[in-house]
């Protein structure tokens, strides 16, 4: 089964946008979970332009399905995974001015720094995950760094699909398979919707999970957020 972990960075957004505490991301965060959500993704970035490093302690008292906590591992995010202690951390490479994440490690270049990160993490007891590019060069060296699974970078197959869906999934099935045969997990996440969603499960059907919060955030607006869980939910199912 692939769980779905919702990312709710954009709730607390457009709470900033506003000042005050409406919409609550507790809140929030606890309907998902009774609504279907099987996780809570959070990327706390430095400037605190969403999520706040408040939002995570609150969070972490109370989210009851699994913690992911997104970030670059800079002092500061080791120190929130330190004191959270959560399912699981996923390592991106973002600088702390990236809009979103754009693009997977080069476990290659960084694979001494990434193997003493990931032992760091593992000493408090967190699963690790890295985010990872579409390319079968970086799997070994991932596999090197004692991570535990891989989230496969899919903006460029969600950008692909709608022109040649066999075409945009296929460097996704090889290197899937290639992390299977490594022993690595594999989640995904980056532009994933109601489109694009069902595809992306049929051809890799091992995945472990996926992370998705923009377009679930946007279709929430239309359709309610338990609905849209519930619909999310159905297209990993089917």
């Amino acid at each position: 089964m692939t769980k779905l972990s919702v990312n709710i960075n954009k709730i607390a957004t457009l709470r900033n946008a506003r000042g005050g505490n409406n919409p609550d991301v507790v809140k929030v965060a606890l309907d998902a979970e009774r609504f279907g959500s099987q996780g809570i993704t959070v990327h706390p970035r430095p400037d605190e332009r969403h999520i706040t490093r408040q939002d995570v302690m609150d969070l972490a008292k109370v989210v009851t399905t699994e913690f992911n906590i997104e970030g670059y591992p800079d002092k500061r995010f080791m120190e929130i995974i330190k004191t959270i202690k959560p399912a699981q951390a996923t390592l991106v490479p973002d600088p702390p001015d990236a809009i979103t994440s754009n693009s997977g490690w080069d476990t290659i270049k960084h694979l001494e720094m990434l193997k003493d990160i990931v032992a760091e993490l593992h000493g408090y007891g967190t699963r690790v995950s890295i985010f990872i590019n579409p390319e079968s060069k970086y799997f070994e060296p991932a596999k090197q760094t004692g991570t535990d699974r891989v989230e496969l970078y899919t903006e460029p197959y969600a950008s692909q699909y709608h022109q040649d869906r066999e075409k945009a999934v296929a460097p996704y099935v090889e290197v899937a398979n290639l992390a299977r045969e490594l022993g690595l997990g594999i989640n995904a996440g980056h532009d994933l919707d109601l489109h694009n969603l069902q595809y992306l499960k049929k051809m890799i059907p091992f995945l472990d999970e996926v992370s998705i919060g923009h377009a679930l955030v946007c279709d929430a607006l239309y359709y309610g957020l338990e609905n849209t869980i519930q619909m999310y939910r159905r297209q990993l199912e089917m």
